[in-house]
C-alpha cells in the first residue's frame, strides 16, 4: 500500500482487543482531516477488516493503514495469512436459525465483508510482495 505523509500505519498484535484500538485510532483520523460525518463508516469497515486479520493471525503482527488522497479515504489492513477473505453468501437471518450456545457462538458471523462492500466506493484483496496480504476499502468523504 502507498503511504501519504499524513497517512497512519501502525503495526499492532493481533488480539481481540486490536478492532478497538484501530477504531479510537481511526476516528481521530478523521476528525483531524474534516471528515467526522464518514467516521461511523470507516469505524465499521476498519473494524471488520482488523477483525478478519486477527482471526486469521492470532497473536501475530497486522498492520492498519489508514490515509486520504483526493479519491476517498482508504483503509487496509495486512496479514500474513496467505489465504484470501471469502464472502459469504447473504442469508436472511432469523431468531430461530441462530444458534447462540457457547460452542457455536462464533459461527453466527460471516456478514462482515458483504458490509464493507456495501459501504465502500471500492474494495478488495492484493498480496504483499514481501508475503501476507492487504485487504483494502476507499470510501468517499
Amino acid at each position: 500500500m502507498i503511504a501519504t505523509p499524513d497517512c497512519l500505519l501502525i503495526s499492532m498484535l493481533a488480539s481481540t482487543a486490536t478492532p478497538g484500538l484501530a477504531r479510537t485510532l481511526v476516528q481521530t483520523r478523521l476528525n483531524n482531516w474534516g471528515y467526522p460525518h464518514i467516521a461511523d463508516d470507516v469505524c465499521l469497515v476498519i473494524s471488520e477488516l482488523v477483525t478478519n486479520a486477527a482471526a486469521a493471525t492470532p497473536g501475530r503482527e497486522i498492520r492498519f493503514q489508514c490515509s486520504r488522497d483526493v479519491t476517498g479515504v482508504l483503509v487496509a489492513v495486512w496479514d500474513a495469512a496467505p489465504t484470501r477473505p471469502v464472502i459469504r453468501a447473504v442469508e436472511e437471518v432469523t431468531l430461530d436459525a441462530l444458534d447462540v450456545s457457547g460452542e457455536h457462538w462464533d459461527d453466527n458471523g460471516g456478514r462482515g465483508l458483504p458490509i464493507v462492500a456495501a459501504l465502500a466506493v471500492e474494495c478488495g484483496c492484493c498480496a504483499d510482495p514481501s508475503g501476507g496480504k492487504w485487504v483494502w476499502a476507499r470510501l468517499k468523504p
